[in-house]
């Protein structure tokens, strides 16, 4: 029987590497020191003791994945720890949908353009073929930033990162 699933990739390509280095291992260049499977263990808790190592490990050490349990209280503990932003979900209902990308319709051209909106950390305008801004999730918040802006801001404590874990 399944215990669990990982989920919440940014794409299907690094949920499958996820899902090979767990089966692989001793295969993989994520894990410097692989554990191995001691004598008599089951597979499942071979799977679960090595479940936190590749959590911790880059490239998924600071993406934003969640951890469901199939299964309702007591399940196993997992040692180490995941990360503190990895988040333990239980119950098998549905998975949130992923956004597909939706396709742009032509609009008509408005008479008048309003100015180029800028970066609120930067204050540069936007370019014509940049990434779109990144809003504030809160309705009210007009606050709207270039990706790496906002990175760079939010990895001023964490320099050597390349993804930042909040902000």
């Amino acid at each position: 029987d399944m215990e669990l699933f990982v989920h919440g990739f940014p794409s299907d390509v690094a949920a499958l590497r996820f899902e090979w280095a767990w089966q692989h291992p001793s295969a993989s260049r994520r894990l410097l020191a692989p554990p191995t499977r001691r004598k008599r263990e089951q597979p499942i808790a071979f799977a679960l003791r090595l479940l936190p190592r590749l959590l911790r490990a880059p490239p998924w050490s600071r993406l934003p994945l969640k951890i469901r349990w199939l299964r309702p209280r007591p399940h196993p503990t997992l040692d180490p720890a995941p990360p503190p932003h990895v988040v333990e979900e239980e119950g098998a209902g549905p998975l949130p949908a992923r956004p597909r990308p939706q396709k742009r319709k032509d609009t008509p051209p408005r008479e008048e353009a309003p100015p180029p909106p800028t970066c609120d950390v930067c204050g540069e305008e936007w370019e014509a073929l940049a990434t779109p801004p990144l809003r504030c999730p809160r309705p009210p918040c007009p606050m709207a930033a270039h990706p790496p802006c906002l990175a760079r801001k939010f990895l001023e404590s964490e320099p050597e990162q390349l993804l930042p874990v909040g902000g």
